[in-house]
């Protein structure tokens, strides 16, 4: 690692629990390899003490921005004095940049990272059947993403069915020849199963989804990152799914978040 001293930009990464996240290292090593005099560090901040550290990150002259993670994305809307018209539609906040003057520019780039994987892995997401497992902050950005790109359907399956329904509805509302759905029992019938729920994360968790009506045709992804394999992509994985763990979306929009921060 670097060597950190007083000309060192600091950045943060924000969660509620904070162990699982991968971004430190895969930042890190981003900005060692580019020569960037910065370092992104875990902040371990729980909702109803947000707005509490946002507040004193303001006053923080050497401090650059910080990525939002799970359960602030959501919140972090609100909070910023200035948002990407993107992060309004998707509704959610997954990375800030502090300006000069201490104000906080957010912008949402969850759903591009996680296309750019898909890609990666040789899955085109045009005319595809996607179920999507979630509807959180993280969800609706890959929901606004599958159908820029082009997906045929889209199912969006969530415990709280009106959650799920609002968001179809903000889709419907941009993309209205979309095909769109809040059967969270419309399993087989996909190309394409996405998790976006934090089930998965820890032993006890029930599964995202139905898991019995996975086919070795889908293709599964988790946006999940710790653990590797989840219970969701390891009973995928048995049943000969095509699969892609959390940390390649990761890695996919970890430069376009240092950009934003001013990083790079």
């Amino acid at each position: 690692m670097q060597e950190i001293t007083g000309r060192t930009r600091i950045l943060g990464i924000l969660a509620d629990p904070i162990y699982h996240v991968k971004t430190p290292q895969v930042m890190n090593a981003l900005l060692a390899r580019h020569g960037v005099d910065a370092v992104l560090v875990p902040f371990h901040v729980a909702p109803a003490q947000l707005a509490t550290l946002l507040e004193g990150l303001r006053t923080m002259q050497n401090f650059g921005g910080f990525i939002a993670t799970v359960p602030h994305k959501p919140a972090m809307l609100a909070l910023c004095d200035e948002t990407t018209p993107e992060a309004r539609h998707i509704g959610a906040v997954n990375c800030v940049r502090r300006e000069a003057d201490g104000r906080m520019v957010g912008a949402m780039l969850d759903g591009i990272g996680f296309v750019e994987a898909l890609r990666a892995s040789g899955v085109e997401p045009k005319g595809l059947r996607a179920y999507l497992a979630g509807a959180g902050g993280a969800a609706s950005a890959i929901a606004f993403a599958l159908a820029e790109a082009g997906v045929r359907a889209l199912t969006i399956a969530n415990r709280t069915r009106d959650k799920a329904e609002a968001l179809a509805g903000r889709l419907r509302h941009v993309y209205p020849t979309l095909a769109l759905s809040t059967d969270a029992d419309r399993v087989r019938e996909q190309d394409l199963i996405v998790n976006a729920t934090s089930l998965g994360m820890r032993p006890e968790d029930p599964p995202p989804l139905d898991i019995a009506q996975l086919e070795s045709r889908q293709f599964v992804a988790e946006a999940i990152m710790d653990p590797e394999m989840t219970p969701l992509l390891k009973t995928a994985e048995a049943r000969g799914c095509r699969i892609q763990r959390g940390l390649p979306m990761l890695e996919s929009q970890i430069v376009l978040m240092a950009r934003h921060m001013g990083a790079l």
